[in-house]
């Protein structure tokens, strides 16, 4: 694998264009560099006027996939009013907090973006419902896991270019996409973390003996940035869209470690301020506080760690980028309340369960008789022979599912069955 150089003149135009934030002067030693990275699978001509992840942001916003995730549920499905996320809004959040983290941290923000905006490619609709029933339809067969998902999608499922499948992304940010949370596997092979149990998935195997992401480091500190980015968009529009649903109330949050302090000292310092304006101020200060907190204790393990490469970052024995231990007992805080108060609250759990039967149903279709799917999919499906043909001949179908939107999967199921659940 290469990566083709610029000639001196167009280099110096390129760095010329590139803001104070990309400027190699302004970052740190461990930041990631666009201009050292490992290249791409495919080798291309460098722009002379975007970085190699300004390139990557780009293609990425500019697939199908992210486009989908206008229409994919975060929590509730579209249904249930305009102004709830989608995987949409919280991805565009969570890169806005990413870039944050980065430009305090001095490291490479559009690396860090780019991360962000592609977390999500490999969701299902319908959230972790659709998921959970595209792993249990794909068990013996690999099983399903978003985050592979997104794997295939940038590198196989995407078919905008020419000469190759996917988008051929940087090495960096297939490295970053795939070990975001942490290594994947210990120095011997052999699976860890959230893959301990059920192994690491087959898509992200195969991608690696292609080219290897060194599974047993940690990623970037860009990608460390992108994932506690991640954790705190959730907690704190979790909470916006919890309170605008009616499932729980602000006198619920008081007994919350952390939160309940912020919605007091909202209610102390604007004692008659209406609901709506305390909701978005709990927002704005819940987000406030952890990234303040995130850098904070990230400069602290920097400094400790002092490293003079990004290299030095990935061969850490823990994320340079992370939550104090006080934030990381609140964030645990939040999930513990959440769970029941909203991920498994009544009404959530009808909505999910209905979501789970046209997935399910969709999928058993397909699998009966690939023909109907759109003709596409169909020919790839009657194409597949050889060794585990059924199993491939599955994934077809569970790619083809896991790209769909949550109204066109209703849609689908309607054209299939002739009803469809309302989902309220």
């Amino acid at each position: 694998m290469r990566r083709m150089k610029l000639p001196r003149t167009l280099r110096a135009l390129a760095l010329d264009q590139m803001t104070a934030a990309t400027d190699p002067a302004q970052r740190a030693p461990y930041a990631a560099d666009p201009w050292s990275s490992p290249g791409r699978l495919f080798p291309e001509a460098v722009s002379p006027t975007r970085t190699e992840f300004q390139r990557d942001r780009d293609r990425i916003i500019h697939s199908t996939a992210f486009r989908r995730l206008a229409h994919k549920t975060q929590v509730f499905v579209p249904h249930e009013g305009d102004h709830y996320r989608t995987r949409l809004t919280h991805t565009i959040e969570v890169a806005q907090i990413a870039r944050a983290l980065s430009r305090a941290l001095k490291l490479d923000d559009d690396l860090a973006e780019a991360l962000a905006l592609a977390h999500d490619l490999g969701h299902t609709p319908f959230g972790h419902t659709g998921e959970d029933v595209l792993e249990e339809a794909m068990a013996g067969h690999g099983g399903f896991d978003h985050n592979a998902q997104a794997l295939r999608i940038v590198t196989r499922l995407e078919h905008r270019y020419a000469n190759y499948d996917g988008l051929n992304l940087s090495w960096d940010t297939l490295e970053g996409l795939v070990k975001h949370n942490g290594p994947l596997t210990d120095a011997a092979g052999a699976p860890m973390g959230r893959y301990l149990a059920r192994g690491v998935p087959i898509a992200i195997l195969d991608y690696n003996a292609r080219q290897s992401l060194d599974l047993a480091t940690f990623a970037s500190a860009e990608a460390q940035s992108a994932a506690v980015a991640d954790d705190i968009a959730y907690n704190a529009h979790d909470i916006d869209d919890g309170l605008r649903a009616g499932l729980f109330d602000l006198g619920d949050l008081l007994g919350v470690p952390f939160v309940g302090d912020l919605v007091r000292e909202i209610e102390k310092a604007h004692p008659h301020l209406e609901r709506t304006r305390v909701v978005h101020e709990l927002g704005r200060r819940l987000i406030t506080r952890f990234v303040e907190d995130v850098i904070a204790e990230s400069r602290l393990r920097l400094a400790a760690l002092a490293p003079q490469s990004v290299a030095e970052v990935r061969q850490a024995d823990r994320p340079v980028v992370f939550l104090s231990e006080a934030m990381v007992e609140a964030d645990k805080a939040v999930k513990a309340f959440l769970y029941p108060h909203m991920y498994r609250h009544p009404k959530v759990m009808k909505v999910r369960r209905e979501a789970a039967e046209v997935v399910a149903n969709i999928f058993e279709a397909y699998a009966a008789d690939s023909a109907k799917m759109p003709d596409e999919w169909a020919l790839l499906a009657r194409a597949v022979n050889g060794p585990d043909a059924d199993g491939r001949r599955l994934r077809i179908i569970c790619d083809y599912i896991a790209g769909m939107t949550d109204r066109y999967a209703v849609q689908e199921h309607r054209r299939l069955f002739g009803t469809a659940p309302e989902l309220r």
